[in-house]
């Protein structure tokens, strides 16, 4: 049970067990049937999505009704419990909750990246199994840490080491952010290998929520994503050597964190363009109406975001399916051509959506930017703003422009 001390009052709170209802599905493991159940939260998720946004608060009825569909564990294998669900799978549900509430969606990405390298990398580790079982049986949430101290967004480089004793290992992380934290069931965070490793020598280690305490450090008063209660910790925790992933963290990285949290981040921001682009078409629909159909003067800024839209959603088709066609060659995984590609997918994907949020906005004109109006898309707009920030495109760019200098400019279309 983990102790959790407030931020602002010191008082203690407690997480506590609760029950969770078999799923309410008959096809369960069909991609009907993922999109249906995805419909069930989304809904959820949208009514509830001002509150969350307002008062800056965890969205707990959108993740009540993910456990009661049972999504959380949709990815794991179905011999231990889960549905064997794809990333194509998980990026469309990404892309569907992000219409509806952008931190819900966020949340629930930033989940599945992390159960998806349990699955790649914990596979034969009889802890990282039962663990897996259990996340599907009870539905547990699993939470991120890989910020640390004034490293930022650098996430190859861990200052806080693993300490052992025996078979019995310790953690102490002062991390920076820790998204839904106080909230989740249990935390995923990277580490120096041990006291005497570099810094760049990483692990990946599971701990469950009666393995941790967390102690609040810096709130989460941002400009939007204001739901996902991204604040930092200082982390104390402790464990079993058993815990610890055995493949290193470098490999984790480069084969499956990496091209997982940009793939499915990518469908939350389209699914966040999407919902300001219904709302545009929604309010120029009205205004048509209203002229005896003569169309508004900005519909060629809704022109341009539904067609934005497309290119984008397009761009993820295209990467999701060359990662899965890759997914079991590591070698290609790992290739600066495949990092390069990936990498790019992630940055193109968030200015594109932001482009497309700020065209819907155009075309709405004064409603969608009033806060008191139903085609409000205010806070699709603080929302997205994140998505150049989370691990900062220039960063990656950076990375990029380096490595690409080593690749030869292709000759041709099919090259």
């Amino acid at each position: 049970m983990t102790i959790i001390k407030s931020f602002d009052s010191g008082r203690i709170g407690f997480g506590s067990d609760r029950d969770v209802p078999p799923v309410t599905t008959t096809e369960s493991g069909s991609v009907g049937d993922f999109q249906h159940r995805a419909a069930a939260v989304a809904a959820i998720a949208a009514d509830n999505a001002a509150a969350v946004d307002r008062d800056a608060r965890f969205p707990h009825e959108a993740l009540d009704a993910t456990r009661r569909e049972r999504l959380l564990g949709i990815m794991v294998p179905e011999d231990l419990g889960g549905e064997s669900a794809s990333t194509a799978d998980v990026v469309d549900i990404c892309y569907r909750l992000g219409q509806a509430c952008s931190a819900s969606a966020m949340i629930f990405a930033m989940h599945q990246v992390k159960v998806a390298c349990l699955i790649r990398h914990g596979r034969g580790s009889p802890w990282l199994e039962s663990f897996l079982q259990r996340l599907c049986s009870e539905q547990l949430l699993l939470a991120s840490s890989t910020t640390e101290g004034a490293k930022g967004g650098n996430i190859r480089s861990s200052d806080a080491p693993i300490r052992y004793d025996g078979s019995h290992i310790a953690l102490e992380r002062d991390a920076t952010v820790i998204s839904y934290g106080s909230d989740a069931d249990g935390i995923v965070t990277t580490a120096r290998r041990s006291a005497d490793a570099a810094s760049s020598d990483q692990v990946l280690v599971v701990f469950a929520k009666e393995d941790y305490s967390l102690t609040p450090t810096v709130p989460w008063n941002t400009l939007g994503m204001r739901g996902t209660c991204s604040g930092g910790f200082t982390l104390k925790a402790s464990g079993f050597k058993d815990q610890i992933l055995p493949v290193p963290y470098e490999q984790i990285h480069s084969r499956t964190m990496v091209p997982s949290a940009h793939l499915m981040w990518s469908g939350v921001w389209a699914g966040i363009a999407a919902g300001a682009v219904t709302r545009a078409q929604a309010s120029l629909r009205m205004a048509a109406r209203k002229s005896a159909g003569t169309p508004p003067p900005s519909t060629p800024h809704f022109a341009k975001a539904s067609s934005d839209l497309t290119i984008l959603r397009g761009l993820i088709t295209s990467s999701l399916r060359q990662y899965e066609a890759a997914y079991g060659d590591d070698r290609a995984l790992s290739s600066l051509e495949f990092q390069t590609r990936i990498g790019m997918t992630k940055v193109e994907a968030s200015e594109l959506a932001v482009s497309i949020v700020l065209s819907a906005l155009r075309a709405c004109g004064l409603s969608g930017y009033r806060n008191d109006n139903p085609f409000s898309v205010e806070r699709h707009l603080r929302d997205i703003l994140s998505s150049p920030l989370m691990i900062s495109n220039d960063r990656i760019r950076s990375n990029i422009g380096v490595n690409s200098l080593l690749n030869p400019v292709p000759t041709g279309l099919a090259d």
